[in-house]
């Protein structure tokens, strides 16, 4: 009677890769810190983990809302599967999902970010102890972890000057690419920080590309060209850690393809569209949105012809068949919430490997 659980994160099986860094010691040892206490309060500091999975498998845990017990609670640890190993604690609070602060969103919301990453998801958390301990002294949990960690998803669209970025490279070697971004060009304009480095070009990795590999890629790529890119700081976090940055963990923010949400009240003759099943073009199937009529709900909600629906009230329906999907749409009777995303969007984000569900 002391606690609420609401259904949230569950699995048995995960593979874990957990640093943390203190500059004081050396990056082999297993109990470094991010920082250190200055206050003389037993407070600790955030741990990071990457957990990445396979597609029968899940991650591992439950995530629990409780009564009396605040935040975002890890529980029922598979006994003795590699998240006890490793060290992800029963009653750890969860800070941070790729990146995003979470501490302060609503619980069923957090579940849907973990979910919505897929196979690898990076996690920062706090000891329950510690957790307990900061808000009691009226600490800014945001305020413990690093402002930013994400790398950068970037699309550049070629002008008459190029694509406004040089790359740069120690001499015989491979993988390592530094860009410098012309002013007001297409790739300051797409996001691309000044002397960030490259870690993936149009989704594929560039570790093994020597310049000359780089720069015929880079041809190859015609007008357009997508970047994952990271700041020398943000770089420098990943590699302190042994972790790959991949586009699952990327800033999005600014590019062009958008999800969309769609909020549909029926009227007297219904929504006014045919959700049908078929084979995406990249491979599996999907749920369309097609037959949109004119003048009613779902046009006037701003469906279009060829959308995907991702997500029905909040919860994706990945995995789900036709007549499952149709069930959840149906559940609320007169109204439905759709994340949708157009063919462009949805080819581009399978393009780079990252799935759109992640916005």
């Amino acid at each position: 009677a002391a606690m609420k659980q609401t259904k949230g994160l569950e699995g048995d099986k995960m593979s874990i890769i957990k640093f943390e860094f203190n500059p004081k010691v050396g990056i082999d040892n297993p109990a470094l810190t991010l920082t250190e206490d200055t206050d003389g309060e037993d407070v600790g500091q955030p741990r990071f983990y990457l957990l990445t999975k396979e597609n029968t498998e899940t991650f591992g845990f439950c995530l629990h809302e409780e009564l009396g017990c605040q935040g975002h609670v890890i529980r029922q640890i598979e006994l003795g599967g590699v998240a006890q190993r490793r060290g992800l604690q029963d009653g750890d609070r969860l800070l941070q999902v790729n990146g995003h602060f979470v501490d302060h969103m609503d619980h069923v919301r957090v579940v849907q970010k973990i979910k919505a990453s897929g196979n690898q998801v990076l996690l920062a958390v706090l000891d329950g102890d510690s957790y307990e301990a900061a808000k009691s002294l009226g600490r800014d949990l945001s305020q413990m972890l690093p402002d930013d960690i994400r790398p950068r998803l970037c699309h550049v669209t070629r002008d008459r000057s190029g694509f406004g970025f040089s790359v740069s490279c120690p001499e015989g070697t491979k993988g390592t690419f530094q860009l410098s971004v012309l002013q007001d060009g297409p790739a300051d304009r797409a996001g691309v920080p000044p002397g960030s480095w490259l870690l993936e070009l149009n989704g594929d990795s560039v570790k093994s590309y020597s310049h000359t590999q780089l720069t015929k890629k880079l041809k190859q790529s015609g007008s357009k060209v997508t970047l994952l890119v990271a700041s020398s700081a943000v770089e420098e976090f990943y590699r302190l850690r042994g972790l790959r940055v991949t586009a699952a963990l990327a800033d999005t923010s600014r590019l062009p393809f958008k999800v969309r949400e769609l909020h549909l009240v029926k009227g007297p003759a219904g929504y006014g569209f045919l959700l049908k099943e078929d084979d995406c073009s990249l491979g599996g199937v999907g749920q369309f949105l097609w037959d949109v009529d004119v003048g009613l709900p779902a046009e006037q909600a701003g469906m279009k012809e060829g959308d995907r629906v991702l997500a029905v009230n909040g919860e994706s329906i990945e995995g789900l068949d036709h007549e499952q999907t149709v069930r959840r749409i149906r559940a609320r009777q007169d109204q439905v919430t759709l994340l949708v995303i157009d063919p462009a969007g949805d080819e581009f984000y399978h393009s780079v490997g990252f799935g759109a569900m992640v916005l």
